[in-house]
């Protein structure tokens, strides 16, 4: 068994003296392990940086088999994300959604919204937004995605400004406004209406990692016996600590 394929390294743990097994989220065959002989050596360890994007051949006499990698790297982002707090959290808690993923099963579109994530990162706020995208995504590809199209209680598909922490649906500002306090707000950067756009405050960051938070809380990790990863708030209070030292004001484009 053979195949070539593009990667994002996720993470690597040592294996003997010398190799290391990577774990990679492919464009084409998934979330796969594999091993890579002189993996924990001088050449491969830098190649081997989670966030790190490589050219990978995977071999094994059996598709079971964990099988082996030959890796060179074609886009190194380790030194620059390593240089920010926010991004090493941020790529940090990545690879542990990546992690929810079942393993070498395909997930295209969220290996391209992983890749511009992390291509995102130099900017505390833009990769903020990115990753708060990224969770949606992948609640959305776990089978629970949000509905954030229209008002669950009208059909409207303007003014949405809330959603039913029940549901997952949105709801418009006229319809919510007796429950507004027990409605999640729904931040400018995630309305589809108008396109996402707007800009967005330290408050809408917030409130989008509220949302998205509680339901991967809910439908996902808590199933797993799992919670929310250190390193998801180490990244949110990294980027609020820039915030407050670079000013409050808002973002005027949110990126595409």
């Amino acid at each position: 068994m053979e195949w070539t394929d593009q990667g994002i390294v996720l993470g690597v743990r040592r294996h003997g003296e010398s190799s290391a097994i990577a774990e990679l989220l492919t464009r084409d065959h998934g979330r796969h392990l594999g091993l890579v002989r002189g993996g924990a050596g001088a050449r491969l360890r830098p190649v081997l940086q989670p966030g790190n994007t490589v050219h990978a051949v995977w071999r094994a006499r059996l598709d079971e088999h964990l099988g082996a990698y030959q890796i060179e790297v074609t886009r190194s982002r380790a030194a620059t994300l390593l240089a920010q707090s926010h991004a090493v959290y941020g790529v940090t808690h990545l690879a542990a959604l990546a992690r929810l993923l079942p393993e070498r099963a395909p997930h295209e579109d969220i290996y391209e919204m992983l890749e511009a994530t992390l291509e995102d990162f130099a900017d505390a706020g833009v990769a903020a937004v990115r990753l708060v995208r990224f969770e949606l995504a992948m609640l959305a590809e776990l089978g629970f995605g949000l509905d954030l199209s229209s008002c669950a209680a009208t059909g409207a598909t303007t003014d949405l400004i809330y959603v039913s922490p029940k549901s997952g649906i949105a709801v418009s500002r006229q319809a919510g406004e007796p429950w507004r306090g027990r409605l999640l707000r729904l931040p400018p950067f995630l309305r589809e209406a108008d396109g996402g756009g707007g800009g967005w405050s330290g408050q809408d960051l917030q409130d989008g990692f509220e949302l998205t938070g509680r339901f991967l809380l809910r439908h996902v990790l808590e199933p797993r016996g799992l919670n929310h990863s250190d390193a998801r708030a180490g990244f949110i209070a990294a980027v609020a600590r820039h915030r407050a030292r670079t000013g409050p004001e808002p973002v005027p484009a949110t990126p595409p």
